[in-house]
C-alpha cells in the first residue's frame, strides 16, 4: 500500500526509502523502544526494518517473558491517513528538515508529527515556559517579552498550557510561534486553548511526538518539555514554584548546552521562588527583550552538543553486534536500583567493555526491565 509520507512540495528530499520510513514510525510506536535505544538499534541491524525482525529475540534475551512485538502495521497505517486529514504530516531524524538544533540534543525524538509552517523551526529560537497558575502581571509581562523578541527575529517556542505559555505564544503569533504539545497532535490540552491552537496551526507550528489521538499523561510533560528547549537557543522562565514543571525545562536545556533565564519576582511570592533559584545558580537575569538579545548575540552553538546520529548512517548495512559474556547481564542488573544511574558509572564499576554494556542495557530496556532517563542516566524500572 503506497501512503503519502511526506508532501513533497512542503519538504526536502530524505535518504530513507519509503517503506523504511514506515518502518522507522512501527519502531518508535513500538513499547520500550524509547530514542535511545532506538538510534542503537538503527546503528547495530542498520536499519528499522531490519531492527524490528530482531524485537522478539532481543526482548526475549533480556528477561522478558512474552517476546516483544512491533507496533502493528495496520495501526501505523491508520495514523499516516489520520494524519494526511488533518494537513500534517511525520518528520524523521534522518530527514534534511529535521531541526538540527533538535538533532544536536541526546535523546532527540525520532520521528515528530507536524501541522502548520515547519520552516519556521529552521529560524533562530527561544523557549518561553512558567506557571500554570501565572499572575496577572506575569502573563502580561510574558506576552509583552514574546512579541518583542518576535519582532527581534526570534520564533517563541512554548508548550501550549495554560497561564504563561498561552501568553508566550499569544505575543509571538504574529512573528513566529511554535507550540510542542504533550499529546497526539490532535489533542488540544487544555481544551480552553482551542482556539489558540487553531490560530497556531494556521499561521504558526505545532510539533508533537505522541501518537496521534493519545492523551497527555504525567511522563508526557518532560518528554515534550525536552523538546521545547531542544529547539531553542535558550529557556526563559517567567514565575514557577520550586517544584514546577517549568524548572524541569531549565534543567533540560542547561543539559542540552544551551542558554537558561529568568524573571525576577518578589521574594515573598512562591511563583517567583523558581526564577529567583536559577538566577542565583547563574541563570541570566531577565528584565527586557534586550537582556535575552545581548547574551543570544554571543551565542556561538560551540556548547551544543554534535548530532547523536548521522543522516548518513541510515542505509540498510548492519554492523557486527556484541555477544556479551556469561553472567554479565547479572553484573549489571545487581549494580542497578530504582534511582537513576550514570551509564558512565555502571561502566566504570562493573569494568566491562562500552559495547558490553550498550548491549545489555539495550535488551533490557527492550524487556521492560530498565528506563532511562536525562543526562545518559538509567534506573530499574517500577512494576
Amino acid at each position: 500500500m503506497q501512503l503519502g509520507f511526506m508532501d513533497s512540495k512542503a519538504s526536502t528530499q530524505s535518504k530513507l526509502s519509503e517503506a523504511e520510513k514506515l518502518a522507522w514510525l512501527r519502531l518508535s510506536r513500538t513499547d520500550n523502544v524509547g530514542p535511545v535505544t532506538f538510534y542503537r538499534l538503527v546503528e547495530a541491524y542498520g536499519s528499522a526494518t531490519e531492527a524490528i525482525k530482531i524485537l522478539p529475540e532481543l526482548s526475549k534475551r533480556g528477561g522478558r517473558k512474552k517476546p516483544l512485538t512491533p507496533a502493528p502495521e495496520k495501526t501505523i497505517e491508520k495514523e499516516y491517513k489520520a494524519l494526511a486529514k488533518l494537513k500534517g504530516r511525520i518528520i524523521t531524524a534522518a530527514c534534511e528538515d529535521y531541526p538540527l538544533a533538535l538533532a544536536a540534543t541526546s535523546d532527540a525524538p525520532p520521528i515528530i508529527s507536524v501541522i502548520g509552517k515547519t520552516e519556521i523551526m529552521h529560524r533562530s529560537c527561544i523557549a518561553m515556559v512558567g506557571a500554570r497558575n501565572a499572575s496577572l502581571n506575569g502573563k502580561k509581562f510574558a506576552e509583552k517579552l514574546a512579541r518583542e523578541l518576535g519582532a527581534a527575529g526570534q520564533v517563541v517556542a512554548s508548550g501550549l498550557a495554560r497561564g504563561i505559555d498561552t501568553s508566550a505564544h499569544k505575543g509571538a503569533l504574529q512573528t513566529g510561534t511554535i507550540a510542542v504539545v504533550a499529546g497526539g497532535i490532535d489533542v488540544i490540552y487544555p481544551e480552553e486553548n482551542a482556539r489558540l491552537y487553531d490560530q497556531i496551526k494556521d499561521e504558526g507550528l505545532i510539533i508533537a511526538e505522541s501518537p496521534l489521538g493519545q492523551k497527555p499523561f504525567a511522563q508526557s510533560f518532560p518528554r515534550r518539555n525536552r523538546i521545547v528547549s531542544g529547539l531553542s537557543k535558550g529557556t526563559i522562565v517567567v514565575e514557577a514554584t520550586m517544584r514546577s514543571g517549568s524548572l524541569i525545562t531549565a534543567r533540560l536545556a542547561g543539559e542540552q548546552g544551551r542558554d537558561v533565564y529568568a524573571v525576577p519576582g518578589h521574594p515573598l511570592d512562591p511563583r517567583a521562588q523558581g526564577p529567583n533559584h536559577l538566577i542565583r545558580d547563574g541563570a541570566t537575569l531577565v528584565r527586557y527583550a534586550k537582556d535575552v538579545l545581548e547574551v543570544m548575540s554571543n551565542f556561538s552553538g560551540t556548547t551544543l552538543r554534535e548530532p547523536e546520529f548521522d543522516r548518513e548512517a541510515f542505509i540498510p548495512e548492519a554492523f557486527e553486534t556484541v555477544e556479551p559474556p556469561e553472567n554479565a547481564q547479572e553484573k549489571i542488573i545487581s549494580h542497578l536500583s530504582f534511582a537513576p544511574l550514570a551509564v558512565d558509572e555502571l561502566i566504570r564499576t562493573c569494568q566491562l567493555t562500552i559495547p558490553v554494556v550498550q548491549t545489555i542495557l539495550l535488551d533490557l530496556e527492550l524487556a521492560g526491565r530498565i528506563q532511562r532517563h536525562a543526562g545518559n542516566r538509567i534506573s530499574l524500572k517500577e512494576e
